[in-house]
């Protein structure tokens, strides 16, 4: 008959984190550097090979022609994380540093001086760092160019509101990168749950700015204790797998993550409560005007 491997390593499926029906994989996040963007490491390889016998010049174009297409592999794997968060959010401010842009020159300007190891001139070599900057800008594309927030939402409040959030992932990034110090796979999927209610928040937040002054507590002090916490219990469970601490803090992320739905349902029902009143009002100001407006017609729009 056949058995279930099991091991030290391996998660339980009966212990498996869930909220209710909600698969623990919930909203998983894909990583947005995908084989295209590690590819661009490769080409830097077998220029520097192929340099080795075309004396001290040769060799010399072609490290700095390598650690410019280097550099852009890396500008370019930074830039794609850098749009993939902006775009995962309702309200963002554009990057600062345009990532893919200069990865796209760097990229360029490494073919150019590669070009120039066998055809000395201008002309070809510049062409051929053209091509490889068009080239670069159609396959990964251009960085965000504009922030983006909520129509009829002010600029000060649309900062108020990226700074907050940008804070609360950054803190979710270092407790998760804390982590995998514990080397407990199980964990590691109970953290990525109460991640997803946090970000539960997040969005409410996002969607309706108006609702920062209440979640801002839970993004920042609350998280920011969360953090601390987990960086303590890796430390502690990575050290003597004490079976009391994983316990303690487990039980501290149901306290959590039962906390951080709870204010979320809270904000969404305060959301509905004031569009009722806004319909009510509304409904009132119509009728002082002469138009009745029935309960059907709300229902209808």
């Amino acid at each position: 008959m056949a058995k279930r491997f099991g091991g030290k390593y391996s998660p339980d499926p009966t212990d498996a984190p869930t909220t209710g029906d909600r698969p623990a994989f919930d909203k998983a996040q894909v990583d947005p550097v995908g084989a295209r963007a590690n590819v661009m490491f490769v080409p830097a390889i077998p220029m520097v090979f192929l340099a080795l016998n075309d004396g001290a010049t040769g060799l010399v174009t072609a490290l700095v022609s390598a650690a410019f297409l280097t550099g852009g592999a890396f500008l370019l794997r930074e830039g794609l994380k850098a749009e993939a968060a902006f775009n995962a959010r309702k309200v963002a401010r554009r990057p600062a540093l345009p990532r893919k842009t200069i990865a796209a020159f760097l990229v360029g300007f490494g073919i150019t001086l590669a070009a120039y190891r066998s055809e000395p001139g201008i002309i070809a070599p510049l062409l051929f760092g053209l091509a490889a900057f068009g080239l670069h800008l159609a396959a990964f594309g251009i960085d965000p160019l504009k922030s983006k927030g909520l129509e009829g939402v002010d600029s000060f409040q649309q900062d108020r509101v990226a700074r907050v959030v940008d804070g609360a992932e950054e803190l979710l990034t270092e407790m998760r990168d804390a982590m995998k110090r514990a080397e407990d796979r199980r964990m590691e999927l109970r953290l990525d749950q109460f991640q997803t209610t946090v970000r539960d928040l997040i969005q409410t937040v996002e969607e309706d700015p108006r609702d920062l002054t209440a979640a801002r507590k839970y993004l920042g002090v609350y998280l920011i204790g969360a953090r601390d916490a987990t960086i303590k219990f890796a430390d502690i469970y990575g050290r003597s797998r004490d079976t009391q601490a994983r316990a303690d803090y487990a039980s501290l992320l149901d306290d959590l993550e039962e906390n951080f739905a709870a204010r979320t349902r809270k904000l969404l029902t305060e959301d509905r409560t004031d569009l009722t009143i806004e319909i009510d009002v509304l409904r009132d100001r119509l009728q002082r005007e002469g138009v009745r407006v029935s309960p059907a017609d709300d229902v209808q729009q």
